[in-house]
């Protein structure tokens, strides 16, 4: 695996090694010991799955605040999302900036999200499905978010056409 840290401190774009031949490749796409030498966490304890049917889907900002402040490992299995997090870690020298990366089934990445930072996606094709891994379990009383089109961040969500829930609709602005 290749790890990338990204602009904000303790995230990570995640590539895979391949060992390629006539059949195709194989990849590590977790390995304990890498991640143990980047300090990065190894305890996931819960797996999910996001499929979005429709391109232009939003989900996001979302976080969950201490002591269930969770860590995602964050890989899209199918189709191709825009993916954006931002450092909601008070204490941090990356506090209020935000990171993009595409992550798509054709170039295999993945995006580690620390425990402290605001995580969603805009999908850019239907049929699109993501895989997390968690380093807590979901606790709705600790759930939090920031809203998608928050002019703080001034985020380019590529698609124009957006499916986004109410819930996300009602988040609050990051300053808020």
């Amino acid at each position: 695996m290749i790890f990338r840290e990204s602009t904000l401190k303790g995230a990570y774009v995640i590539e895979l090694d391949r060992l390629e031949d006539q059949r195709g490749f194989f990849a590590r796409s977790f390995c304990r010991n890498e991640f143990e030498k980047c300090g990065l966490n190894t305890k996931w304890v819960q797996c999910n799955i996001s499929y979005n049917k429709a391109k232009g889907t939003i989900r996001g900002l979302h976080y969950q605040m201490d002591p269930m402040a969770e860590i995602k490992l964050v890989r899209c299995t199918r189709g191709a999302v825009y993916d954006v997090i931002v450092d909601l870690r008070k204490e941090s020298e990356t506090f209020g900036k935000w990171f993009e990366v595409e992550l798509s089934e054709k170039n295999y990445k993945a995006i580690y999200v620390p425990a402290g930072m605001a995580h969603g996606f805009q999908t850019l094709a239907d049929n699109t499905e993501l895989f997390y891994q968690m380093s807590e379990f979901y606790d709705f009383e600790k759930t939090g978010g920031i809203r998608w089109d928050d002019p703080t961040f001034g985020f380019k969500w590529p698609i124009k056409e957006k499916v986004i829930s109410s819930r996300d609709l009602h988040f609050p602005r990051f300053l808020e």
